[in-house]
Protein backbone atom coordinates (compact mmCIF):
# COMPACT_ATOMS: atom_id res chain seq x y z
CA UNK A 1 0.00 0.00 0.00
CA UNK A 2 1.26 3.48 -0.77
CA UNK A 3 2.26 5.68 2.37
CA UNK A 4 -0.55 8.07 1.64
CA UNK A 5 -2.75 5.39 3.19
CA UNK A 6 -1.38 5.49 6.48
CA UNK A 7 -1.27 9.64 6.61
CA UNK A 8 -4.09 11.80 8.49
CA UNK A 9 -3.93 9.80 12.33
CA UNK A 10 -2.48 11.01 14.68
CA UNK A 11 -1.04 9.98 18.36
CA UNK A 12 -3.80 12.49 19.88
CA UNK A 13 -6.06 10.58 17.83
CA UNK A 14 -5.12 7.13 18.78
CA UNK A 15 -5.10 7.82 22.82
CA UNK A 16 -8.07 10.41 22.80
CA UNK A 17 -10.47 7.69 21.16
CA UNK A 18 -8.48 4.55 23.44
CA UNK A 19 -9.35 6.57 26.64
CA UNK A 20 -13.06 7.58 25.69
CA UNK A 21 -13.58 3.40 24.81
CA UNK A 22 -11.81 2.75 27.73
CA UNK A 23 -9.15 0.19 25.68
CA UNK A 24 -5.83 -0.64 26.34
CA UNK A 25 -2.93 -0.70 24.03
CA UNK A 26 0.68 -2.03 23.48
CA UNK A 27 3.00 -2.42 21.36
CA UNK A 28 5.78 -5.18 19.38
CA UNK A 29 8.09 -3.45 17.44
CA UNK A 30 10.99 -3.97 15.63
CA UNK A 31 11.88 -1.77 12.42
CA UNK A 32 10.53 1.05 14.36
CA UNK A 33 12.56 0.30 17.79
CA UNK A 34 10.05 2.03 19.78
CA UNK A 35 8.95 5.07 17.50
CA UNK A 36 4.88 3.89 17.86
CA UNK A 37 4.85 3.69 21.62
CA UNK A 38 7.30 7.06 22.15
CA UNK A 39 4.47 8.72 19.53
CA UNK A 40 1.91 7.09 21.71
CA UNK A 41 3.74 7.95 24.93
CA UNK A 42 4.31 12.02 23.64
CA UNK A 43 0.29 12.62 24.10
CA UNK A 44 -0.25 14.02 27.46
CA UNK A 45 -2.55 11.48 29.31
CA UNK A 46 -1.15 8.26 27.11
CA UNK A 47 -1.06 5.94 30.73
CA UNK A 48 -4.55 6.01 30.30
CA UNK A 49 -4.45 3.72 27.68
CA UNK A 50 -0.59 2.65 26.89
CA UNK A 51 0.33 -0.42 28.74
CA UNK A 52 3.92 -0.79 27.36
CA UNK A 53 5.73 -2.18 24.20
CA UNK A 54 8.33 -4.38 23.61
CA UNK A 55 11.52 -3.71 21.15
CA UNK A 56 11.98 -7.00 19.58
CA UNK A 57 14.85 -6.17 17.04
CA UNK A 58 16.36 -9.96 17.38
CA UNK A 59 14.49 -13.17 16.24
CA UNK A 60 15.45 -14.24 19.85
CA UNK A 61 13.20 -11.88 21.41
CA UNK A 62 10.23 -12.19 18.87
CA UNK A 63 10.40 -15.94 19.92
CA UNK A 64 11.43 -15.77 23.44
CA UNK A 65 9.19 -13.09 24.57
CA UNK A 66 6.92 -12.14 22.44
CA UNK A 67 6.24 -15.85 21.51
CA UNK A 68 6.52 -16.25 17.79
CA UNK A 69 7.34 -19.69 16.33
CA UNK A 70 10.87 -20.13 16.40
CA UNK A 71 9.74 -22.16 13.62
CA UNK A 72 8.49 -19.53 11.39
CA UNK A 73 11.12 -17.22 12.00
CA UNK A 74 13.84 -20.13 10.48
CA UNK A 75 11.77 -20.35 7.36
CA UNK A 76 10.33 -17.16 7.06
CA UNK A 77 12.81 -14.72 9.07
CA UNK A 78 11.04 -11.91 10.87
CA UNK A 79 9.93 -9.88 7.57
CA UNK A 80 6.66 -11.19 7.46
CA UNK A 81 3.06 -10.84 8.10
CA UNK A 82 3.05 -14.00 9.96
CA UNK A 83 5.66 -12.50 12.22
CA UNK A 84 3.68 -9.49 12.58
CA UNK A 85 0.56 -10.89 13.72
CA UNK A 86 2.38 -13.03 16.10
CA UNK A 87 4.07 -10.20 17.45
CA UNK A 88 0.87 -8.17 17.82
CA UNK A 89 -1.07 -10.86 20.04
CA UNK A 90 2.22 -11.20 21.74
CA UNK A 91 2.33 -7.86 23.12
CA UNK A 92 -1.31 -7.85 23.84
CA UNK A 93 -0.40 -10.54 25.86
CA UNK A 94 2.45 -9.69 27.76
CA UNK A 95 1.58 -6.31 28.62
CA UNK A 96 -2.22 -7.45 29.36
CA UNK A 97 -3.53 -5.12 26.53
CA UNK A 98 -6.85 -4.99 24.66
CA UNK A 99 -5.14 -4.41 21.71
CA UNK A 100 -1.39 -5.04 20.01
CA UNK A 101 0.14 -3.62 16.86
CA UNK A 102 3.35 -4.65 16.13
CA UNK A 103 5.81 -3.98 13.12
CA UNK A 104 8.33 -5.65 11.03
CA UNK A 105 10.20 -4.63 7.77
CA UNK A 106 12.69 -3.67 6.23
CA UNK A 107 14.22 -0.18 6.58
CA UNK A 108 17.13 -0.22 4.62
CA UNK A 109 19.96 0.17 3.50
CA UNK A 110 20.20 -3.35 3.01
CA UNK A 111 17.81 -5.68 2.14
CA UNK A 112 16.27 -8.01 5.38
CA UNK A 113 15.36 -11.74 5.44
CA UNK A 114 15.53 -11.44 1.15
CA UNK A 115 12.79 -8.91 1.30
CA UNK A 116 13.60 -5.32 -0.26
CA UNK A 117 13.82 -2.17 1.41
CA UNK A 118 10.43 -0.35 2.36
CA UNK A 119 8.26 -3.73 2.91
CA UNK A 120 6.73 -3.33 5.53
CA UNK A 121 4.20 -5.88 8.06
CA UNK A 122 1.80 -3.89 10.71
CA UNK A 123 0.02 -6.32 12.93
CA UNK A 124 -2.82 -6.19 15.13
CA UNK A 125 -4.44 -8.14 17.41
CA UNK A 126 -7.77 -7.47 19.69
CA UNK A 127 -10.82 -8.44 20.89
CA UNK A 128 -11.84 -10.01 17.00
CA UNK A 129 -9.10 -11.11 15.81
CA UNK A 130 -6.05 -10.11 14.81
CA UNK A 131 -4.72 -9.17 10.95
CA UNK A 132 -2.14 -7.80 9.33
CA UNK A 133 -1.35 -5.07 6.51
CA UNK A 134 1.49 -5.05 4.31
CA UNK A 135 3.07 -1.94 3.12
CA UNK A 136 5.85 -0.99 0.60
CA UNK A 137 7.53 2.28 1.83
CA UNK A 138 9.78 4.70 -0.18
CA UNK A 139 12.79 6.62 0.94
CA UNK A 140 15.61 6.63 3.35
CA UNK A 141 15.68 4.65 6.19
CA UNK A 142 14.44 7.36 8.51
CA UNK A 143 11.43 7.77 5.99
CA UNK A 144 10.67 4.15 5.82
CA UNK A 145 10.44 3.84 9.82
CA UNK A 146 8.24 7.54 9.98
CA UNK A 147 5.86 6.08 7.65
CA UNK A 148 5.67 2.45 9.48
CA UNK A 149 4.85 4.14 12.68
CA UNK A 150 2.49 6.31 10.65
CA UNK A 151 0.84 2.92 9.45
CA UNK A 152 0.77 1.11 12.74
CA UNK A 153 -1.43 4.39 14.22
CA UNK A 154 -3.35 4.28 11.79
CA UNK A 155 -3.91 0.26 11.82
CA UNK A 156 -4.21 0.66 15.58
CA UNK A 157 -6.87 3.38 15.50
CA UNK A 158 -8.99 1.24 12.97
CA UNK A 159 -8.95 -1.45 14.71
CA UNK A 160 -11.04 -0.38 17.43
CA UNK A 161 -13.14 1.57 15.23
CA UNK A 162 -14.16 -2.15 13.41
CA UNK A 163 -14.47 -3.64 16.82
CA UNK A 164 -17.76 -1.04 17.36
CA UNK A 165 -17.79 -2.13 21.04
CA UNK A 166 -15.73 -2.02 24.40
CA UNK A 167 -12.52 -4.96 24.61
CA UNK A 168 -13.93 -8.33 25.82
CA UNK A 169 -13.63 -11.86 25.21
CA UNK A 170 -11.79 -12.66 21.35
CA UNK A 171 -14.31 -14.09 19.06
CA UNK A 172 -11.88 -15.07 16.98
CA UNK A 173 -13.04 -13.11 14.45
CA UNK A 174 -11.24 -10.98 11.86
CA UNK A 175 -10.88 -7.43 12.42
Amino acid sequence: MPADHARGVTAREVVEEFIARGATAATAESLTAGLVAASLADVPGASGMLRGGVVSYASEVKAGVLGVSPELLARAGSVDAEVARQMADGARRVCGADYGVATTGAAGPEPHDGKPVGTVFVGVSGPGGSAVRAYTFDGDRAAIRRAATEAALAVLLEALRHSGRRPGPETGSEL
